[in-house]
């Protein structure tokens, strides 16, 4: 791979850059893996926040990249990871919001290792999800990887964003449309947006070295959102359940290789039969 652009704002990653996201992506996952055991009844998403900020700094070395972030029309962001209970969407604020049996929770992390960032996320049930709120993760977590598994140049993003809300679909579940997966590295946010739903065939079409998010969110009622007064947390309008799952992939010369793995990654169903690169770890 080469540095050359693949497209206007858009950075195509060398083999040494490269490598270094792989050990931003796998720190984030790793945090994750750390913080499943205290994902239980009676704790407060302010605690889960303390304990993943301390890991972070204190023994992995990262910056959490969401600490006083602030983009452009935004007070900066509080806290050092995002947590969407329940209805939430997205960019929940920890605090003193108790996780009681039954809750569904999305805990969102990225970090900074040596100026790369790695950005993840996972779906944790705490105690026993309902029925709904099993299925909505469980089909969230598919249409991430319906998106993941069709990755490979050539194909379009438009591609990724139709297969994902296809399936999303199919299954009675609305496709969340004011936020979508971006491209990663040295920012934050970086170029190309990658929506999460579309038509095949349109929108940029993809090249080895690009790096990017693949983050749907999944809504159980309809799509529409809106924004808490906090300025950051965005829940259901209908109050429906809401779940998310992220992984940061990397568009190779023939496939995709994902690069937020560790050893607690989830494995990929069994549908994901396509060519990839390190889908397990």
């Amino acid at each position: 791979m080469d540095s050359r652009r693949h497209a206007p704002g858009i950075q195509v990653k060398t083999s040494a850059e490269v490598e270094k996201m792989r050990i931003a992506g796998r720190l984030a996952s790793e945090v994750l893996d750390f913080i499943t055991p205290h994902v239980v009844p009676g704790v407060t998403t302010g605690k889960l926040d303390k304990l993943c900020h301390d890991y972070m700094v204190e023994v992995q070395g990262t910056v959490p990249a969401p600490l006083n972030y602030a983009p452009p029309g935004h007070r900066p962001y509080p806290k050092s990871i995002c947590t969407s209970v329940n209805h939430q969407v997205c960019h929940g604020v920890p605090g003193d919001k108790v996780l009681r049996a039954g809750d569904i929770v999305n805990i969102d992390i990225t970090v900074i290792k040596d100026g790369w960032h790695g950005d993840t996320s996972r779906m944790f049930y705490v105690g026993e999800p309902s029925v709904q709120a099993r299925r909505l993760c469980e089909v969230t977590y598919e249409c991430m990887w319906k998106g993941i598994a069709i990755v490979r140049p050539g194909i379009t993003l438009g591609d990724i964003g139709h297969a994902i809300q296809k399936h999303a679909e199919t299954n009675g579940f609305s496709v969340v449309r004011e936020f979508c997966g971006h491209g990663m590295g040295k920012r934050f946010h970086e170029e190309p947006q990658v929506l999460h739903y579309g038509r095949p065939g349109q929108g940029l079409k993809l090249a080895a070295g690009v790096t990017f998010t693949i983050e749907p969110m999944i809504n159980a009622g309809k799509r529409d959102i809106r924004q808490l007064a906090d300025g950051w947390t965005i829940v259901t309008a209908d109050h429906s359940l809401s779940a998310q799952w992220e992984h940061t992939v990397l568009v190779t010369e023939d496939a995709v290789e994902v690069l937020t793995l560790s050893a607690g990654t989830p494995p990929p169903p069994s549908f994901v039969t396509l060519k990839t690169t390190n889908l397990v770890s």
